[in-house]
């Protein structure tokens, strides 16, 4: 990883976890310790922004990174002797699922406070750092925006047939299918499913090989987070042949997601905790987020990238944060469909 990257985050972050323009000799020492991390957001999305934190703290950080699905279930297994400190996931269904068993701890009530209501725990047992919406990418050289159905329900037309790809043990995927059962119901929801695998669709094991698949033309459509094309743009240039396409329908299709972060009421190392979560929502990570991930910041006052359509003008879906958070229900209907084993 090439820390010089970021060279310029330490500094803040040194003023942001002590209050002060340096870090004196005792606060260093209060702010020694240890902090268990269980990410289900993925290590190159996040590991640089978890390394600023340790360097400029003095914490000792230590990260078990998988899927979010098979890490809450990870929690729930070992309940009150879990390790972890946190659980930063990447959707709020793994994060319910470890509420429910009654694992997380409330958070104060000036750190949830940072986000609107809609993107954090009722309970205020956890709280969304950043969004993710769900968009259609679609391939350039084969489409044009208006080709597109005007809902993700018209991609059951046989038109599209061995053309799309999708991740369905991705948990942003799983998520989408968990907002459909909240808007359109289970019955309507299971036609989708059932009619896209009659399309024949492409599995893949997660978004940024979709991204891949569509600029490579192996695929003309694929069902994804709207970040992973940015980071092809980046790379490759504007010669990329693959663009986003948001439903702006105010649908289970629009839908805007958010990763969040939860502290385990077991966990031994309270303080740093709550320290790490603040700092996620602090103004400089979260213009890690806005500028290196290319996602949506839930602060007020961080601005996105200039391509990146606001926030605020997405017709996105009105669902809140927390009823995405039956997971349970969502890996059933799966299973039922056939999509997953």
């Amino acid at each position: 990883m090439n820390q010089n990257r970021y060279w310029w985050i330490l500094p803040l972050v040194a003023v942001l976890l002590t209050g002060c323009a340096s870090l004196s000799a005792s606060s260093q020492a209060q702010d020694a310790g240890r902090l268990v991390i269980y990410s289900g957001r993925s290590e190159s999305l996040v590991a640089p922004i978890i390394e600023q934190f340790s360097q400029a703290s003095g914490v000792k950080v230590e990260v078990r990174y998988g899927k979010t699905a098979e890490l809450a279930a990870t929690l729930l297994e070992e309940g009150k002797n879990s390790p972890a400190d946190v659980f930063y996931a990447q959707d709020p269904g793994g994060l319910g699922a470890v509420a429910n068993a009654g694992l997380l701890a409330a958070l104060p009530e000036d750190t949830l406070a940072k986000v609107e209501s809609r993107f954090r725990s009722s309970q205020g047992l956890w709280v969304g750092i950043s969004g993710r919406a769900r968009v259609v990418v679609y391939n350039t050289q084969r489409l044009k925006a208006e080709d597109l159905p005007d809902d993700l329900f018209g991609f059951t037309d046989p038109r599209w047939k061995g053309k799309i790809g999708w991740a369905p043990t991705n948990a942003s995927f799983q998520a989408m299918v968990t907002a459909m059962r909240k808007e359109w119901r289970e019955e309507k929801t299971k036609a989708w499913l059932d009619g896209i695998v009659a399309n024949q669709p492409v599995v893949f094991e997660g978004n940024m090989p979709i991204v891949a698949a569509v600029g490579s033309g192996e695929i003309e459509v694929g069902f994804v987070n709207h970040y992973y094309l940015y980071r092809f743009l980046k790379e490759q240039g504007e010669a990329f042949p693959a663009r986003n396409h948001f439903m702006n329908n105010g649908g289970p299709d629009s839908l805007v997601m958010v990763s969040g972060i939860g502290r385990l009421a077991s966990g031994k190392n309270e303080e740093n905790a709550l320290k790490f979560i603040n700092f996620l929502l602090s103004p400089v990570a979260q213009q890690y987020f806005a500028g290196q991930t290319y996602e949506y910041p839930l602060v007020a006052g961080v601005q996105t990238m200039a391509d990146l359509p606001p926030l605020e003008s997405l017709n996105a879906s009105d669902l809140t944060a927390e009823q995405l958070a039956d997971l349970e229900g969502t890996l059933n209907l799966l299973r039922a469909s056939g999509v997953l084993p």
